[in-house]
């Protein structure tokens, strides 16, 4: 079988307490603009300690815990993360005036084992913009609430200055309410990883807001 991360998420998740979520990951976005004026976002995930742990384990890498990978290791690993599902957008929104961008297939995929931590890496460009004066929401969440991204701060910026990016946090509070109420009281918490769960990752998600002093 072929497997990728969020393959391998589901997996190893009857390993890992039922809390939900049940993954953590530190997301780093850049903001890149091309020299043709092209936008992109490139994601930077960096995964929690014990959800690395455990796919070292599945996938037999780095069994004498140096936390250095062979190169046949880290060819197994390239091998494992290069196709996502056919079902996975990629836990990445970008927006305008309320409207969903398409966004291109991935490029410049990575995966690294940092320190006992893994590092994925890759860049999703934005193909067209629907206003070129209007600023650009961007937003990283996984729908199911599986995967918790906390972002890091602040957005990065390349290839033009006269750009910002201002984060606007979500409203846990109102979330995890909202969650409780669609579980009809139970606590969100407790959800284990085989239990169902509403689609509200957005609602837990921070919004980017990138606005430029020329057009876009």
């Amino acid at each position: 079988m072929r497997l990728t991360l969020p393959l391998l998420a589901a997996m190893v998740m009857p390993t890992i307490a039922p809390a939900h979520p049940h993954v953590f990951v530190e997301a780093q976005v850049t903001v890149v603009f091309a020299e043709d004026g092209a936008l992109g976002v490139r994601l930077d995930w960096f995964y929690d300690d014990l959800f690395s742990l455990l796919v070292t384990t599945d996938l037999g890498i780095d069994m004498d815990g140096d936390l250095i990978l062979t190169s046949a290791e880290q060819q197994l690993l390239d091998t494992q993360i290069t196709a996502w599902p056919p079902d996975y957008a990629g836990d990445l929104e970008v927006s305008q005036n309320g409207v969903m961008l398409a966004l291109a297939e991935k490029q410049d995929h990575s995966m690294t084992y940092e320190g006992g931590r893994f590092h994925e890496a890759h860049l999703r460009l934005v193909p067209e913009l629907t206003d070129p004066d209007a600023p650009v929401q961007i937003r990283v969440y996984d729908p199911s609430f599986y995967t918790a991204y906390d972002l890091r701060r602040p957005v990065l910026i390349e290839g033009r200055d006269d750009c910002t990016a201002e984060v606007i946090p979500a409203d846990l509070d109102a979330a995890y309410a909202l969650a409780e109420d669609l579980l009809e009281g139970q606590d969100p918490n407790a959800v284990g990883p085989d239990e169902y769960f509403p689609a509200i990752g957005d609602a837990f998600a921070d919004t980017i807001v990138v606005t430029c002093a020329g057009l876009l």
